[in-house]
């Protein structure tokens, strides 16, 4: 395993959950972070370095650090989350720009391992009822998001193969439940009631949120090469899934089901992006038997993902928010840990 890790999209969910997970690792000698704005969690031994959403400064950090692992995470797979013309500079340009850092002729960068999507595959009525790493898609992709995502990995393989003596990994993820980490399919199943497309009941996969990032530590760890598909055991049937969910289902027409439910979706209620729309209606299966003949072992299968976000409704809505005692804040917390002005004995974190 490198010693000298650069963990991309730090100051996101993934990326800060990544680090913290590495940074239990003693085996870790340097441990950066590279994020477009501050981090939103604490990082008790990693760097954190500033840099635009292109990641421009790369080259130079990778240089500089001598760093031999890059663990991208900085990858948007939801078309709510950005216009078109940032997805495609965060996916294509970013990774593009992360690309030609390793592949630099005086590059230390080793190890490549990349967080992608099931949404490379696509959802159609033509589809198999399992992808498997190699299947194509039935059709070009038809939103922005997939698009990005088809052209990102296409620059990755290429990359494979220019560079034979590099290790790369691609890990393409089923839908994401946790603790924390909101999507499109997490915030609607948190609503009373949840849309649907009229007609359809899809089987889907998921993958528990801590299962994302022991994945991609697996494969970094045991230095794995290659594409793998990531996701639980199982696959459920949207209409049980939302029972689980104790949230009932909001029928779409089939035809245009994003014009009707268009209002709720700029009041905020609802996220219903493309990708969602064509998911409800056709549903997603990836054989995951790769990761698991290598010796990954899940700690979720996708009912289990499934019913433990569930639980975690369930207590928020017993509950109800509660404000946090404090914000992490990573330019507070730095003058806290390095300025000379603090007194060490008087700054605890009682105190």
């Amino acid at each position: 395993m490198g010693g000298r890790v650069l963990v991309t999209g730090a100051d996101t969910f993934w990326g800060g959950r990544m680090i913290q997970a590495l940074e239990a690792d003693a085996g870790i000698d340097v441990l950066l972070g590279l994020g477009t704005r501050a981090p939103m969690v604490a990082f008790e031994r990693a760097e954190f370095v500033r840099a635009d959403q292109t990641y421009s400064i790369l080259s130079r950090i990778v240089n500089a650090a001598r760093i031999d692992t890059v663990i991208h995470t900085f990858m948007l797979v939801d078309s709510t989350q950005a216009s078109a013309r940032t997805i495609h500079e965060v996916n294509v340009i970013g990774t593009m720009n992360l690309l030609a850092a390793a592949g630099a002729p005086c590059s230390s960068v080793r190890q490549l391992v990349v967080k992608s999507s099931g949404l490379v595959y696509g959802s159609t009525e033509m589809d198999p009822a399992t992808f498997t790493e190699e299947t194509p898609r039935a059709r070009s992709p038809r939103t922005d998001v997939e698009r990005s995502l088809v052209e990102a990995e296409g620059m990755v393989s290429d990359f494979a193969e220019e560079n034979p003596t590099s290790i790369v990994a691609v890990l393409r993820f089923a839908n994401v439940l946790g603790t924390g980490i909101v999507t499109s399919i997490s915030k609607n199943l948190a609503r009373p009631c949840c849309p649907s497309i009229f007609g359809y009941d899809p089987l889907l996969q998921f993958v528990e949120a801590g299962d994302v990032v022991r994945a991609l530590e697996y494969v970094m760890k045991r230095r794995l090469s290659g594409t793998f598909n990531v996701a639980g055991a199982g696959r459920l049937p949207w209409s049980e899934v939302a029972s689980i969910c104790g949230t009932r289902l909001l029928p779409l027409p089939p035809v245009r089901p994003a014009l009707a439910i268009a209002p709720l979706v700029r009041l905020g209620i609802y996220g219903f992006p493309p990708e969602l729309a064509a998911l409800l209606r056709f549903g997603r299966g990836m054989d995951t038997s790769r990761l698991v003949d290598a010796g990954f072992e899940y700690r979720y299968t996708s009912a289990g993902a499934v019913q433990a976000f569930a639980r975690s409704l369930r207590l928020h809505r017993s509950t109800g928010r509660r404000p946090s005692a404090y914000v992490y804040e990573h330019d507070v917390e730095q003058f806290f840990r390095h300025s000379p002005s603090v007194d060490r004995l008087v700054d605890t974190p009682d105190g």
